[in-house]
């Protein structure tokens, strides 16, 4: 495939390195060729980067798969999923899931993406429900020293900023890509 063609969220290896792209800008000038500035992830080894090719130049893209799991448990060095409908179970280093593991409470739906039997990572939902396990109490009024929220620790150790009006043992939705409070459960 043409580089010009890559699109965000296509897979693609180049110079034995497998990478996702993020963003492309397309740059035609007078007399030249085109320039294709594509931003793209190392998806092994999580390292974002930026790469130049001219319009001629071709890219083998691959085919990934996402699978559906299920968040099970902490085994120590590792964290394990299961297939809801196979029972099958991965295991994934926990070393390389360190962003994700604020937001894996156990039963927590993830997807799991393959590539020629390589795990590659782990896509978290845009939004997860975890429990309020430790918060200091709201007192009624006190809006303008803390701006109506209040600190609070979930489930999985994350600790947030959450309404006044929200308890100990309350579900909250957290945005995965902000790690902010999103809404009650």
């Amino acid at each position: 495939m043409n580089v010009t063609e890559l699109r965000p969220g296509n897979y693609f290896e180049d110079e034995n390195c497998l990478y996702q792209v993020l963003d492309i800008l397309l740059n035609k000038t007078a007399m030249r060729k085109m320039v294709a500035k594509v931003k793209v992830k190392n998806v092994r080894t999580g390292a974002v980067t930026e790469i130049a090719r001219n319009s001629g130049y071709d890219v083998e893209l691959v085919s990934v798969t996402k699978s559906p799991m299920q968040y099970l448990y902490d085994g120590g060095e590792t964290l394990v999923f299961m297939d809801p409908k196979s029972y099958e179970q991965v295991e994934l280093p926990k070393n390389t899931l360190e962003n994700e593991i604020p937001y894996l409470a156990p039963n927590g739906e993830v997807t799991i993406i393959t590539y020629e039997d390589e795990v590659l990572g782990v896509v978290l939902p845009s939004k997860v429900a975890l429990e309020v396990i430790d918060c200091e109490p709201g007192v009624r009024g006190d809006t303008i020293t803390n701006g109506g929220s209040k600190d609070a620790v979930l489930e999985t150790g994350l600790k947030v900023r959450i309404p006044l009006f929200i308890d100990k043992g309350e579900k909250v939705y957290i945005d995965t890509a902000t790690g902010k409070y999103d809404k009650r459960a």
